[in-house]
This record gives structure tokens, sequence and C-alpha cells, in this order.
């Protein structure tokens, strides 16, 4: 499972520290995190009016690469950007033949009308609006599509639900924020590009000790402190191995899809 992303509710100082939180796990992350079901790209591809084959992506806050790889996969010509060193360089690490940039979506270092798609995955939370949306416009070439995504919880499944209420308990935090955040970007009056979404339900199976390590992963876990973050995960096995005796987690995602056209030329 996910666990919330809230920067918004954040300070910048607190911001920055979970956004730089990953780069002494990444590691762990590129282990350990889900990736997303070939469905995503497909939906990807028919908003967008074009196949990824053959077309200019830029991927950004590309952390490890998980989603960089689906899309250099799918035959696309990708380049990243990530701005931490300890994420990017676990990406040249999975990745050694796509290239990758630091940088963030708030000052893309690229040329403009570059992209014909510039995609975040688990990524767009981490960048100020009002400084992504003007970068994107500028790297997008006429008629490019800038595409956000999310892995969020299925809460409406008992067990990631009950488990959900047990991390909001112990870390203080509302964990359907983050589905709230992407839905209200979607919905936005003031949005000037006119997103379009898609909702795709999507589940792996796999060892208990994956899904600890995937939540251990994120950046709450990450920056509350390891005897923090290792209590609950210690309590958090015994609950598990009462629900899924055979030690194998089926986790469950909704990945949330936004994607926006810029004007054709």
């Amino acid at each position: 499972m996910t666990t919330p992303v809230t920067p918004g509710e954040a300070t910048p100082s607190d911001r920055g520290v979970r956004a730089h939180s990953f780069n002494a796990a990444a590691a762990q992350y590129a282990a350990n995190r889900p990736s997303y079901p070939p469905a995503l790209l497909d939906a990807l591809e028919e908003l967008a009016g074009r196949p990824l084959k053959g077309s200019r992506v830029v991927d950004v806050g590309a952390g490890t690469g998980i989603a960089t790889a689906l899309l250099h996969a799918r035959g696309a010509d990708v380049i990243a950007v990530e701005p931490g060193a300890g994420m990017a360089a676990e990406f040249r690490r999975t990745l050694p033949g796509v290239p990758v940039v630091r940088g963030n979506g708030n000052a893309l270092p690229l040329t403009g009308h570059h992209a014909d798609f510039l995609t975040y995955a688990q990524a767009w939370h981490w960048t100020d609006p009002a400084l992504a949306i003007p970068e994107a416009l500028r790297v997008l070439r006429p008629g490019g599509a800038l595409a956000l995504w999310w892995n969020t919880d299925a809460l409406d499944v008992p067990w990631i639900r009950a488990a959900a209420r047990r991390i909001e308990s112990h870390f203080d935090i509302d964990v359907s924020a983050e589905k709230r955040n992407v839905n209200a970007q979607a919905a936005d009056p003031t949005d000037s590009l006119g997103f379009a979404r898609r909702e795709i339900r999507w589940s792996r199976r796999v060892p208990l000790d994956t899904h600890l390590a995937n939540l251990g992963s994120h950046s709450v876990f990450l920056t509350h402190g390891a005897a923090h973050s290792a209590a609950f995960l210690a309590e958090e096995r015994r609950h598990l191995l009462a629900a899924f005796p055979d030690g194998i987690v089926e986790e469950t995602y909704d990945v949330l899809l936004l994607l926006a056209k810029t004007p054709a030329a």
C-alpha cells in the first residue's frame, strides 16, 4: 500500500525534508515499490491521441526509474529528470542506457518545445504548480501531453482500510488525503489546462517482507525516526500475518491518471 503524500499541508522546509528523504533509501525504494499496470500506458496513449513509441518523453521526478523503464519499453525516447543524488545514482544502475539529468519540475533543465510527453509518476505533488505548469508549457511541443499519475491505496478493501487507520493513529496523519488532493487537482475550476481523469485498479501479490519494505520506503516512515517507524512495522507484521497467514500480501491500488494536452500549432 501507499502512504499519504500531503506536502501542500506542510511547511516548505518539511516538504524539502520529505522530498529528499528518499535519497538515503533509494535501493530500498527501487527493490520494493510497486510499478504500474500496462492499462495505465494504454490510457496515457488514448488520452494523448498518440503512441509512446517514437515519442520524445521527459519523465520528471523519475526517482529510481520505475515509470521510466515502462515508458522506455514502450519504445519512447526517454530522458529522465531527477533532483536527488541518491535516487539518480540508483537510476543509473537500473537503467544505464537512459539519460538522466539533475533538476526538478519547477525549473526544467531542457530547451523549449522539446517533448511530446511530460510525465510525473508519483512526483507532481513535490512541485509548485505555479512554477511547474508554465515550465511544462514551455518544454512541451504544440499538441504535447502533460501526464500525472499516482498509485493510491484502494481504501474500500477492508484490510487496506484497517491498515490505513493504524498508520493514521501511529503517525498522526490523514491517509485519505492523497486521493482528495489528486481529485481536487482534477476538479480545480481554476485549472486552465483541462485535465482528463482516468482511474485504473490493479493489484500485485508480494511477500510480507516486500510489503513492509515498500511501506518503509515512504517519506512519512523515513522522516519520523527509525525507532518510531520500526515499532509500527513490527506491529504491522503481526496484524498482516493474521490476515495473510501464508505470508503473501495482495496489495490493491487505484492508479489515478490526469492528462492535459497543450494547444496544437
